[in-house]
């Protein structure tokens, strides 16, 4: 609607994970080549994690991309990951390509093995790519470290990649799943954006999009800094913020964005009650400790109530 008035060829700020806006801060060129160098390098096991918006599946869109470059690798990616034994299995199979319908477990684990395997002849790389891994079951994620085991003497033959919000870090981190931590090759974790990246991030979507010279004028220095302070860096919430505040620009017929103006959407998104990342799980921490202290508290003082009634009692008639 805005973009002829803005002089834009197509939407800077769509949420859709397209690659062509690829925003490559050092984290993010650092997180795609290890997951990248994990792939190509047979690893086998590699996790990805951040937090909500920062731009996990765009960068897995990315690597997708680079795979559909080369013959050699065939990949499965999942994102529904709310899914019994079974269900993941066939899930993987299919997309694969190969028969999985009518199948039981034992017949799914077969045909995946004996898949894996003669890629893993012929020297071409199989890829399992999970995202939303984070709300994977212990049953999935027992699955998936049975899965790595398929290997031969020098090498993974089966690359899975793990895709999901911090809550995955804690998974893995938790003694029940020590046994598929331990197999781990390489962990990243991906950031908000910083101040100036912001900016740059702002300014390279509306260049893409055609902006061109006008990429400065449609957001200025001081509305840039309400998008950061606003959104905390998170890419998702800029591109909400940004693509609703040009609308608004565009109905009062505004060629640049005010701060006053994302002041607005964000009041009217009800984005000023977010909770800023890990803020959330440190206050149910919080909670935790304070609910264990007044137990323990609780505790102590009957306790000690017990004991003073006890040597109020004449000793005659105390229990032996």
């Amino acid at each position: 609607m805005y973009n002829t008035f803005f002089h834009l060829k197509r939407n800077p700020f769509e949420l859709t994970p397209d690659p062509d806006f690829l925003f490559s801060t050092k984290g993010h060129n650092e997180a795609l080549a290890a997951l990248y160098y994990g792939v190509r390098r047979h690893k086998g096991f590699v996790v990805l994690t951040g937090e909500v918006g920062t731009g996990k599946t765009l960068l897995l869109r990315c690597l997708l991309k680079l795979f559909k470059q080369s013959n050699d690798i065939a990949y499965a990616y999942l994102f529904n990951s709310r899914l019994t034994a079974t269900e993941f299995l066939q899930s993987i199979v299919s997309d694969f390509g190969l028969p999985a319908s009518g199948k039981n477990k034992s017949e799914l684990l077969l045909e995946l093995c004996q898949f894996v395997v003669a890629r893993g002849v012929n020297k071409q790389t199989t890829v399992l790519i999970v995202d939303e891994a984070h709300h994977l079951s212990a049953d999935i994620l027992e699955e998936i470290r049975l899965l790595t085991n398929l290997e031969t003497t020098t090498e993974k033959l089966l690359q899975i990649l793990l895709v999901g919000q911090p809550e995955l870090d804690e998974k893995l981190d938790s003694v029940q799943l020590r046994q598929l931590k331990q197999r781990i090759a390489i962990r990243s974790q991906l950031e908000t954006l910083n101040a100036n990246e912001t900016k740059d991030y702002i300014e390279r979507r509306l260049r893409v999009a055609g902006a061109n010279s006008f990429a400065s004028t449609v957001f200025p220095a001081e509305t840039i800094a309400a998008v950061y302070l606003c959104s905390r860096g998170t890419p998702r919430l800029i591109n909400t913020i940004c693509d609703n505040a040009l609308l608004a620009a565009y109905s009062r017929q505004m060629r640049s964005v005010t701060p006053e103006i994302v002041e607005g959407i964000v009041e009217d998104l009800r984005l000023d009650v977010v909770v800023p990342p890990g803020m959330e799980r440190e206050q149910e921490r919080e909670d935790v400790r304070r609910a264990a202290k007044l137990l323990l508290d609780l505790y102590a003082s009957l306790k000690a109530k017990a004991a003073d009634e006890q040597l109020d009692v004449p000793a005659g008639n105390r229990f032996p």
